[in-house]
């Protein structure tokens, strides 16, 4: 389980057939093989490390799920350990397992802040409320604009210079990860996208009936 709270920017070292070498510093403190690194926000064990460097494993799940298949050499990453139970929580609940990736359609400055508009699968979008949480390439950022096509985040200085969103252009592809809570509730109430128009739907055409009669 992870905050959200980027703790460093690496680099990508070396790609090879199923794995990934990655330089880092702070992340390396205290990390041993087994443990846990969110990469980009997706939830990497640790299978080998030396110095200033570790390794992870990655499938093709993974790689068809989230935009770690477009990283190349030299490629910036946002890293994070698990989170400890002695640590501040200082983001939200991330569970570092990506629901899908999502297109940058605008950057817009605004201030000291930047907007970032993202564009998403209904699947994802209809879980992203205004002033929710949502981990976009591993950083907990409150949703500010909702739309039936989007969501928006205003990012502040210093999360812009502490991790790779400072990178992005319009276009670019990252993960995102939805709040667990609404996911649990969809699920638990066994609600899908097309349940609830069918439902508003029902509602209308039994209030038009109350009105005709």
């Amino acid at each position: 389980m992870f905050t959200g709270i980027v703790e460093e920017v690496g680099t990508i070292k070396k790609i090879g057939n199923g794995f990934l070498v990655i330089q880092g510093n702070k992340i390396l403190s205290g990390t041993q093989l087994g443990d846990s690194i969110a990469v980009n926000g997706v939830c990497l064990t640790v299978v080998k490390i030396e110095k200033n460097e570790f390794t992870v494993d990655v499938m093709n799940e993974t790689l068809n799920r989230s935009n770690l298949a477009m990283l190349s050499c030299s490629s910036h990453v946002n890293l994070e350990r698990a989170m400890s139970a002695e640590g501040r929580f200082g983001g939200h609940f991330v569970s570092g397992h990506i629901d899908g990736t999502g297109r940058i359609s605008k950057i817009q400055k605004d201030g000291n802040a930047i907007w970032f508009y993202i564009e998403c699968d209904s699947s994802i979008l209809n879980l992203i409320i205004e002033k929710g949480s949502v981990a976009i390439d591993g950083i907990s950022l409150t949703v500010a604009k909702v739309s039936e096509s989007d969501f928006a985040v205003s990012v502040i200085p210093h999360t812009a210079q502490n991790t790779i969103i400072k990178e992005k252009k319009s276009g670019d592809s990252v993960n995102l990860v939805n709040d667990l809570i609404g996911k649990y509730v969809q699920k638990l109430l066994n609600i899908s996208s097309s349940e609830k128009k069918d439902s508003a739907l029902e509602q209308k055409l039994s209030l038009w009936l109350k009105d005709e009669s």
